[in-house]
């Protein structure tokens, strides 16, 4: 017999762990988070449990994940891992924009426009 389930999208077991991230955030979340995404016009969060995962950052308003990747991403299993996180996400209607570190480190004006515009055309009211 089937079971009639809903996920909620929030995996508790993963609460401390996210706090832990936040806590150890690399330098690159930390120039994106402290110098344009603490402050924009709509909210986003650090770290936020999604299904059975932790994103580095979400906003709820406009749907949107962003992904801030270093070097293990980078690897074979990583590309993998990352390929099913994005499709399971997108199944909630999400969009996940991932951005590199060094994109982040030589590229930050651009990033930040990237983010305000899918924001802006994703948002209800932005």
């Amino acid at each position: 017999m089937d079971k009639d389930f809903t996920f909620t999208g929030y995996f508790s077991k993963l609460k401390q762990p996210a706090r832990e991230l936040r806590a150890k955030m690399t330098p690159q979340e930390k120039h994106l988070w402290y110098d344009f995404l603490r402050t924009y016009p709509v909210r986003f969060y650090r770290q936020r449990i999604i299904e059975r995962y932790i994103v580095d950052f979400y906003c709820s308003a406009a749907k949107l994940i962003i992904e801030v990747d270093g070097s293990r991403h980078y690897t074979d299993a990583g590309l993998e891992h990352d390929e099913i996180r994005t499709e399971v996400l997108q199944q909630y209607g999400l969009c996940v924009l991932r951005f590199t570190n060094k994109e982040i480190n030589s590229s930050f004006a651009d990033v930040c426009q990237t983010i305000d515009r899918a924001v802006k055309a994703r948002a209800d009211k932005v």
